[in-house]
Order: C-alpha cells, then sequence, then structure tokens
C-alpha cells in the first residue's frame, strides 16, 4: 500500500512538472518580452508573489477548522501539516481540467496519514465546498461593492451591466439554496447517482454505490454534523475563506499601484482603488470558474483579467500585464508546491 501511495505522489508531481513546462511554453508574448513584463514588475513581484504566503494561510486555517470541528480525540494533525497541503492541493489544482479538482484526491491520500480515511474524506470535500460557497459569496457582494461604487459615478451603470449584475444575482442565490441544502443533508451519495444518470456512467455509479455506500454515508453524517452541531468551526471556515479573497485582491491592488493608479492619493483613494482591485479578482474568478473545465484555465483567466480591468475604465495593457504577472506568480508557487511534495513525511504515532 505504501508503494502505491508513492507511485501515486510521484505521477502527481509528474502533472505538475508538465503543467510548469506546458504554462512557460504557452505564454502569449515571447520569453524577451516575457522578461520585460518582469523588469517592469521590479521589487513589486515581491509583494505580489509574497502576499501568497499569508492567502495560503488563511485558506489553510479555514480547513484546519474544519478538521478540528469533527476530530477523534486520538488524532492530531498539525496546523503547519494542513499549510503544506494547501500549498501542494492548489499547486495541483493549476494542473488539471474539471474546475481544477486535482488536488482533492492528493490531499484526501496524504491526510489520511495523520487521520482516519473517511474523516479526511469528509475534511477535504467539506473544504472545497467552503472554497466554492465563498466564491459565491465573493461574487454576491462584489455587486454591492460595484452599485456604490456606480452611484457616487466612479463606474458605469449601463443595461448591459444591470443584465450581468441581475444574472449574478440570481445565479447565486439559486447557489445559496442548493449548498444549503447539500450542508443540511450531505450531497456525496446524491452526487454519485447524478453521475449515474450521465450515458455510459450508470454502471460505475452503481458499482462504486455498492462497494462504499456505508464510507460515502459517514462523509455525509460529517458533512451535515459541521452545519448543524459545529456551526462556530462552519462560520469561521467561511468567514477566512471569503477574507481570503479580500486579501488575493492585494495581488492586483500592488499592481495598479506599480502602474500609478491609486485613486487620487490619500487613504481615500488607496481604498478606492482597493476597490477596484476585488472586483478585478470578483470578475475574473467568475468568468474563470465559468469556463474552469480547461487545464490551468489557459487564456481564460488572462482573457478575465483583461475584460475585468477594461470593466474598471482601465487600458487593456494594464490587463495584460496583470495576466502575464499572474501566470508567473502562479508557476513559482506551483514550483513550490512540488518542492513540498517530495520533502518526506513521517507522521507521529
Amino acid at each position: 500500500m505504501k508503494w502505491t501511495k508513492q507511485r501515486v505522489n510521484n505521477l502527481f508531481f509528474l502533472l505538475g512538472v508538465v503543467t510548469v513546462v506546458v504554462m512557460l511554453l504557452t505564454f502569449d508574448v515571447s520569453f524577451v518580452e516575457l522578461w520585460e513584463h518582469i523588469c517592469h514588475a521590479g521589487y513589486w513581484l515581491i509583494p505580489i508573489v509574497g502576499v501568497w504566503v499569508i492567502i495560503y494561510g488563511i485558506n489553510a486555517w479555514s480547513w484546519w477548522c474544519i478538521i478540528q470541528s469533527n476530530k477523534n480525540p486520538n488524532e492530531h494533525v498539525s496546523f503547519w501539516r494542513v499549510y503544506r497541503l494547501t500549498i501542494t492541493g492548489y499547486a495541483l489544482n493549476y494542473a488539471t481540467p474539471v474546475g481544477g479538482l486535482g488536488g482533492e484526491p492528493y490531499r484526501i491520500m496524504e491526510l489520511s496519514k495523520d487521520i482516519s480515511k473517511d474523516h479526511a474524506a469528509s475534511s477535504v470535500i467539506l473544504y472545497a465546498m467552503m472554497h466554492i460557497f465563498a466564491h459565491f459569496w465573493f461574487w454576491f457582494i462584489s455587486i454591492f461593492i460595484y452599485l456604490a461604487l456606480a452611484l457616487i459615478g466612479d463606474l458605469p451603470l449601463n443595461a448591459t451591466m444591470c443584465i450581468v449584475l441581475s444574472l449574478i444575482f440570481a445565479v447565486c442565490l439559486l447557489a445559496f439554496y442548493l449548498f444549503s441544502k447539500g450542508y443540511r443533508n450531505g450531497l456525496v451519495v446524491k452526487t454519485v447517482r447524478w453521475i449515474g444518470k450521465v450515458p455510459g456512467l450508470k454502471g460505475w455509479s452503481q458499482r462504486f454505490l455498492a462497494n462504499h455506500t456505508e464510507t460515502l454515508r459517514k462523509v455525509d453524517e460529517q458533512i451535515a454534523s459541521l452545519h448543524k452541531q459545529n456551526k462556530r468551526s462552519f462560520y469561521a471556515s467561511l468567514v477566512l475563506e471569503y477574507f481570503s479573497r479580500v486579501v488575493q485582491s492585494a495581488e492586483f491592488f500592488f499592481m495598479l499601484l506599480l502602474f500609478g493608479i491609486d485613486g487620487g492619493g490619500g487613504l481615500g483613494g488607496l481604498t478606492l482603488t482597493y476597490l477596484h482591485s476585488i472586483l478585478i479578482l470578483s470578475f475574473t474568478s467568475l468568468f474563470a470558474n465559468i469556463i474552469g473545465f480547461l487545464p490551468m484555465q489557459l487564456g481564460v483567466q488572462e482573457g478575465g483579467i483583461v475584460l475585468s480591468t477594461a470593466a474598471m475604465g482601465l487600458k487593456p495593457a494594464i490587463g495584460i500585464f496583470e495576466s502575464i504577472i499572474c501566470r508567473v506568480r502562479e508557476i513559482i508557487w506551483i514550483i513550490i508546491g512540488l518542492i513540498l511534495m517530495k520533502i518526506p513525511y513521517h507522521p507521529k504515532n
């Protein structure tokens, strides 16, 4: 079994290496232009990359709250262990299609070295749900940020934007309803049954349910128990996940400051620029998740950043620069994640 896990680990590692190579070869600019953009970023590249130390820390804290909420007294997993798996998991998520779910199987496999497999699986699924749930809250609150800025005449509010905001509002409300049902009753068993309705997957779904029904039900019970019995952990995890996106907006904030865009200077101007950064991240992530089945979201994230930046009334060149620097940052953190994967881990008995 140990050898099997090692082989899977090596497979994930190889996937990550291939990802880095592909990302380097698929930049929309030449390496000369790429280097010019990096030089233009200069010392600003340090906070742009470094802020992710904080972002991943907040993500890990959110996941750790979930793990601790339903932990067996005999189980132990440190925050730093969760922090490490958070970084490696997101590094693998950049490499895979279907919305970037490649890191979840790796997290379950590695976390099961510290806690029971059922608990590892439920915590990873719960965190993935919370991560997506927080996305919808981020988009939902961004609607009101945009409207507030439009009311003071800072951003345009035409018919097209009203339709877009209305659609986002409706989708978010639907998502809140579906997530509330999933958190109350669990959703793993129902999801596997739903997959069985897809042509060609009915047989797999039936076999999987027959072999793992009890395990899946335990996972669903743990999902439901977090919302019903551990509301403090539930809301702490949700607030942390939402806050991580607010912090992530600093990445765009630093790049806007690099171009001398500070909303007129002073506390008010910087606050306005940061709100613009939140909206750029919000619209970019929304666009990227709509077409999230593409590996590494190649071209999708870049297009989303350019469109989001243009919606803020900024020049397309700024959006192109932001997209390139974001891709450089991703490559750096994928490499960090791959390095962490190959550092031996020996769980405490």
